[in-house]
């Protein structure tokens, strides 16, 4: 048994900790949980909205975000709508969904590689947009699969947040590759898919262009990274190649995911913000976060994740549903 119920572990690029339990022997069953449904009475708007068929991009709301910053700030402005429209009021932004076709309520990883291309072809452009559009500091794109995970719908779709700011975590993100760079000299993220092909016991998958891998820092359990080997900081700078290697990848490792009961999970996309050049410095990237386990008082009162499954751990528990003669590691 280890000296202690956890172990430190320090992300190398954000300098975060991580308490990664590793005194505990893994029961399955623990972290088997299904997506939960919405309940839409059979009235799924993404199925009617916009109209048309195939992949179809859905604004949910213009000026979705009303920047009031402080508790004073925000009394000022309650005093002033009166006199103030609210767009003067630092009201932007946009909420918008990137939905699949009419019916199309299958997770991810069935649908087949074709479609899932699309909704990252869609991502992509939407990103190069919102750049030249340069109105807002970053996009957003996340998928929310299972109520647990705050879906809203069952339809399969990506939502796009086009946002007034730099979110912290990727702020973080920003800074520590920075640093990083200075100090090592290469992107820590080319570093990252370099070291954990060759050690392999956190790594999902990996073609050509892409890699799957857990980080060995991981903030929750069964957390896998979905990184280009080729260095691009911008997701809108995405090419085909790897638009096709990230979308397999994919769909393999939530395909793996799925023998977990086909658990509610997050899927987020970290890109570069739309008003920065940090071309040299950061690498755009995929996060699957699946919701196995609810949030307790350490984590909150602290801001230190408490991951319950070591990502070693994790990695050799999905690969053993990899059949011998899949070629999931080839």
């Amino acid at each position: 048994m280890a000296a202690g119920l956890f172990e430190l572990r320090r992300d190398a690029i954000t300098g975060w900790w991580v308490a990664t339990v590793v005194d505990r022997a893994f029961h399955r069953d623990r972290f088997e949980r299904t997506a939960g449904q919405v309940d839409d009475a059979g009235a799924c708007q993404n199925c009617l909205l916009p109209p048309g068929e195939g992949v179809r991009l859905r604004v949910l709301k213009d000026y979705a975000f009303h920047v009031v910053g402080t508790g004073a700030e925000a009394r000022e402005i309650e005093r002033s709508l009166a006199q103030v429209a609210l767009a003067q009021a630092r009201a932007s932004g946009s909420w918008r969904t990137v939905v699949a076709p009419p019916g199309e309520h299958r997770p991810l990883h069935a649908v087949g590689l074709g479609m899932i291309r699309e909704l990252l072809e869609q991502c992509r452009a939407a990103v190069v947009d919102a750049r030249v559009a340069g109105q807002t500091d970053y996009l957003q794109v996340v998928q929310n699969w299972g109520t647990q995970a705050g879906a809203r719908t069952n339809h399969l779709c990506l939502d796009l947040y086009d946002l007034p700011q730099v979110p912290h975590r990727i702020a973080e993100e920003l800074g520590g590759a920075a640093r990083f760079v200075i100090r090592e000299g290469e992107c820590p993220f080319c570093r990252a898919v370099r070291e954990e092909t060759v050690r392999a016991d956190r790594l999902v998958w990996q073609d050509d262009s892409s890699l799957a891998y857990a980080p060995y820092a991981s903030r929750s359990p069964f957390e896998v990274w979905v990184v280009p080997r080729r260095h691009e900081a911008d997701f809108g700078r995405a090419s085909d190649a790897d638009i096709a290697s990230s979308g397999e990848a994919l769909r393999r490792v939530l395909g793996l995911l799925a023998t977990l009961g086909g658990p509610p999970y997050n899927l987020v996309l970290h890109t570069a913000p739309l008003r920065e050049r940090v071309d040299a410095t950061y690498h755009w990237h995929w996060e699957i976060h699946p919701r196995l386990r609810e949030i307790a008082g350490l984590e909150l009162g602290t801001g230190l994740p408490v991951n319950p499954v070591s990502p070693e751990e994790a990695v050799e528990e999905l690969l053993r549903h990899v059949r011998p003669e899949s070629p999931e590691l080839d």
